[in-house]
């Protein structure tokens, strides 16, 4: 929650923001993760319906407990083979998560099934080819390092050119797009070191990190980071929006 959940919500009210959705629509999120984005939507949308879907039951347990969610649907499912009939919904929208999708020409065609004609189907993406991720130069040091990072099936998804075409292929209508970029205050060093700690990617392989390396690897962040005079960090992040109605 602390270490993404929080980037979610600041990049999710800049989408809607910019896309200023209707109010009382049918919506799925997919990609759900653990409501971060879900609980955005049901205080800023007013939706008519709201339904989550994730492959991960451990974050759809979570979401489920989150006390403004309560009247939304959540299931564990398949972005690639949404369990749901055609026409189910008027907005669909797939958050931060279009580079997990092993096939995402499959997954955006599978929101355009989804969606009534006339409806939005939309995503978000970090910009992770570009350096948008908020943790990227600790991504960078750690490489630095000789530390081999995962990454997820299609990182370059998320780009504008090729989110385009799966729009296209997917025959969806009135195509727009945009760069956000948000920000976020840590109150110093140790609460930024405390939180990419949590970090899935990465955080177990900085906690076997010899001490020696651990304490050079920080060093070097503090210089890159850099501080105002009361000590707190400003970090960034940039995502890649899209959207386009089914026709």
């Amino acid at each position: 929650e602390n270490y993404m959940g929080i980037w979610s919500q600041l990049v999710g009210e800049a989408f809607l923001d910019w896309m200023k959705p209707k109010s009382q629509m049918r919506w799925l999120d997919i990609g759900c993760g653990n409501g971060a984005f879900t609980e955005t939507l049901m205080a800023r949308c007013t939706p008519k319906t709201m339904d989550g879907l994730d492959p991960s039951e451990e974050q759809l347990v979570y979401a489920r407990k989150r006390t403004a969610l309560k009247q939304a649907h959540f299931q564990k499912g398949d972005a690639m083979a949404l369990p749901y009939p055609d026409n189910s919904f008027d907005v669909a929208v797939m958050p931060l998560v279009i580079f997990f999708v092993p096939d995402p020409a499959k997954g955006v065609a599978e929101m355009a099934r989804v969606v009534s004609p006339g409806g939005i189907v939309s995503a978000y993406g970090w910009d992770l080819i570009e350096g948008g991720f908020p943790y990227f130069i600790v991504q960078e040091e750690i490489k630095a390092m000789g530390i081999t990072l995962p990454l997820p099936p299609n990182p370059g998804a998320s780009q504008i050119p090729i989110m385009k075409e799966y729009w296209i292929d997917a025959g969806l209508k009135n195509i727009v797009t945009k760069e956000i970029t948000v920000e976020r205050t840590f109150a110093n060093f140790e609460v930024y070191w405390s939180t990419i700690l949590k970090a899935p990617s990465f955080g177990s392989k900085l906690a076997v990190m010899p001490s020696e390396d651990m304490a050079k690897l920080k060093q070097k962040l503090q210089a890159k980071l850099g501080a105002d005079a009361d000590g707190r960090i400003l970090c960034k992040g940039t995502a890649n929006a899209i959207y386009g109605s089914v026709g």
